[in-house]
């Protein structure tokens, strides 16, 4: 048995004895939490992903050709792509964000050009929409693969329906026009917030668990003296 301690050696004995179950108290709840808040930031940083990226896109717009001279083998996500094509008679009407957009499918093209609509294309959500402008035309925008656009899913039975569209190894691809790499700053503002939200959480994982090891190897060491 090991001797009894001095009044002054229980006192400091007392106060370590407190300051372990503080920070037992405080790290017992912080690493966990810091480590689930880190895993949502990562988690929101990889879905930000794509367009962060898209900010530093190139601005040379990648060509994919006009009717009967498509270069369909330079389809690739999230680039900014120029093409020129004869849209179908059959479109799809939304709204996004306020705005009415409509998705019109390029012939022989596994192409859709998501745009405004035109002064010729009236409709009134929840009728029947029209037919497009059957007029070609040449477009310019962010090009994705459809299944990668949020909101899309519920329509892309239908669209794969359609005569005319040309899927690619199996994929149909949205163009969305007049989105330019850089011109919106909003997905660099989110990810920097995130990257920044990730850093200090991981530094409070960091140090929880270096604290809770500490304070485990306090533990073992009274445990032996008190042997």
């Amino acid at each position: 048995m090991s001797d009894p301690l001095s009044p002054e050696e229980a006192r400091r004995e007392r106060i370590a004895q407190l300051e372990r179950s503080t920070r037992r108290r405080v790290t017992g709840v912080q690493l966990p939490v810091a480590v689930l808040c880190l895993a949502g930031a990562i988690f929101l940083l990889a879905r930000e992903a794509p367009d962060i990226a898209y900010v530093f896109a190139s601005r040379q717009p990648v060509t994919l050709g006009s009717e009967g001279a498509y270069h369909l083998d330079r389809l690739q996500p999230n680039v900014y792509a120029q093409v020129h094509g004869v849209p179908l008679g059959t479109a799809f009407y939304g709204v996004e964000r306020g705005a009415k957009m409509v998705l019109v499918p390029l012939q022989d093209t596994p192409l859709l050009v998501r745009r405004p609509l035109l002064p010729t294309e009236e409709w009134v959500p929840g009728k029947k929409p029209p037919p497009p402008d059957p007029r070609p035309f040449g477009v310019r925008g962010r090009l994705l693969p459809l299944d990668s656009v949020p909101g899309y899913a519920e329509a892309a039975p239908q669209i794969r329906a359609l005569q005319g569209l040309r899927p690619v190894d199996g994929r149909l691809w949205v163009l969305k026009e007049g989105e330019r790499p850089g011109e919106d700053r909003g997905p660099l503002l989110i990810g920097l917030v995130l990257l920044g939200f990730a850093g200090l959480n991981a530094l409070l994982a960091v140090r929880g668990a270096q604290a809770l090891l500490q304070d485990r190897a306090a533990r073992r060491k009274n445990h032996l003296r008190s042997v």
